[in-house]
C-alpha cells in the first residue's frame, strides 16, 4: 500500500468522522484526491467505522476473554465444515462475544472475547457454552477483567498502531 494510502488509514483510525476536506489538509493533497483514496481504501483495507464506547458506561462491568480447547476427535472434511458452521451460528446467537476465532498457544486452540452485565450474566454463557458443546470441547479457561474497578494500562484503542509504522 503506498504510504499516502498508510497515512490516511491511520489519520481515518484516529477520527473517521473528519471530512475529506479537513483530511486532505492534514495530508497536503487535495480534497478529491483523498475521497478516491477513501473510496479504494473501503473496497478493501476498511473493513467497517465504529467507535469505541466506554463499555462501563454502558453497563458492561466485565470482559472475558475465553480460551476453549477442540477435543481430537477425527473428522471428516464435511463433518469440519458443519461443525463450523454449528459453531459460527452459535456464537452469532450471543451479541456479547464480540470476538471468536480459532489459534494456537496456552493448550488452547480457540478463543472468544466476550462482555457482560454481571458475573452472572457471564456464568450462563460459560455454562451455556459447556452444556451445548460438551462432546466438541476440552479445557476451557477464562481470564475475565473488570471493566468497573479494575487497573486500566492502556485502553483499547487501534491509534496506538499509527506508531507501529
Amino acid at each position: 500500500m503506498k504510504q499516502r494510502m498508510v497515512k490516511l488509514l491511520f489519520e481515518l483510525i484516529k477520527n473517521s468522522k473528519r471530512s475529506d476536506r479537513e483530511l486532505a489538509k492534514v495530508l497536503g493533497v487535495s480534497q478529491p484526491t483523498i475521497t478516491r483514496m477513501r473510496t479504494r481504501l473501503e473496497k478493501k483495507e476498511i473493513t467497517e467505522y465504529t467507535v469505541i464506547p466506554n463499555l462501563a458506561e454502558l453497563g458492561y462491568e466485565l470482559l472475558a476473554v475465553t480460551f476453549v480447547n477442540i477435543r481430537g476427535k477425527a473428522q471428516s472434511a464435511e463433518e469440519q465444515k458443519e461443525t463450523l458452521e454449528k459453531c459460527k451460528k452459535w456464537i452469532t446467537n450471543y451479541p456479547n462475544i464480540v470476538y471468536a476465532c480459532d489459534g494456537s498457544g496456552i493448550g488452547s486452540d480457540g478463543m472468544m472475547i466476550s462482555l457482560h452485565k454481571n458475573y452472572t450474566d457471564y456464568s450462563q454463557l460459560i455454562s451455556k457454552l459447556r452444556m451445548d458443546w460438551s462432546e466438541t470441547l476440552g479445557e476451557i479457561k477464562t481470564f475475565i477483567t473488570s471493566l468497573k474497578g479494575g487497573i486500566t494500562l492502556k485502553p483499547f484503542s487501534l491509534k496506538y498502531l499509527e506508531k507501529v509504522q
